[in-house]
């Protein structure tokens, strides 16, 4: 198994002293969340450790879904840059949300907002390609404003495109799937924390209800060579996941 940590964990800590973390737990891969405080990465830190890498591109203040051009517009030119930082790292994927629905996006507007949606991701996955940097799309919890919870859809629109998913398996419980019901073959890059099932909480492996061992277990039977990123929201749940991941895997 691929195992690697996302920097969420230490979003209120440096960088470097996240990496460091990570690495010293013995953790091979780090998932360097691309947005504020961390816009601007210095390559060269990241050469300074033993790590590999993905990236997480920009989430927060930004919609390649929006309905408005130049919020859109600028969104996708964010992505962009990120799948840029992936290729000058050689990133093993790069990880994108699909947009979000606005109160009245969402009431009156919502087959635009999917419409847009898609085009932003053909684009992505096409400027990705040309890169030949990995661009995935992650399925979503089922809050209001989110779009692409439906993983059946989501996975539809990705195997149409010739593109990839990124499971985040937290969000499908969220959005009431069953383990038997979270593999599809376009998923190349893995989120795992674990929750109850109410709420995207990203608890440390095994403190959920989630059934990880058989989820894990049907993705391996299957090949999947991807990384398993754990996202979580403390050092502590980073450890407490890897020690899960040892002891069960």
């Amino acid at each position: 198994m691929k195992i690697g940590a996302s920097t969420l964990a230490g979003i209120e800590d440096s960088l470097e002293n996240t990496l460091e973390f990570i690495e010293n737990l013995g953790i091979e891969y780090a998932e360097l969340v691309h947005q504020y405080p961390c816009e601007n990465i210095d390559t060269e830190l990241l050469e300074s450790f033993n790590l590999k890498y993905s990236v997480h591109s920009p989430f927060m203040d930004v919609n390649i879904a929006a309905l408005q051009d130049k919020s859109r517009l600028n969104s996708l030119k964010q992505i962009k840059d990120s799948i840029d930082l992936a290729n000058r790292i050689d990133a093993e994927a790069v990880v994108v949300h699909p947009g979000l629905a606005s109160f009245l996006a969402k009431k009156y507007y919502l087959d635009k907002v999917y419409d847009f949606s898609n085009e932003s991701i053909k684009e992505l996955g096409e400027y990705g390609k040309d890169l030949g940097v990995l661009t995935t799309i992650e399925n979503m919890p089922t809050f209001d404003a989110m779009i692409y919870h439906n993983i059946e859809d989501l996975h539809e629109l990705l195997t149409s495109l010739d593109m990839s998913m990124t499971l985040d398996i937290g969000h499908a419980m969220h959005a009431g799937y069953s383990p038997d019901a979270m593999y599809f073959d376009s998923i190349k890059h893995i989120h795992i924390h674990d929750n109850f099932g109410d709420d995207d909480s990203h608890l440390a492996l095994g403190e959920g209800s989630i059934d990880l061992n058989h989820i894990v277990n049907t993705l391996e039977s299957k090949n999947y060579d991807g990384i398993y990123i754990i996202e979580v929201n403390d050092y502590d749940s980073i450890k407490k996941s890897y020690e899960y991941i040892k002891n069960n895997f």
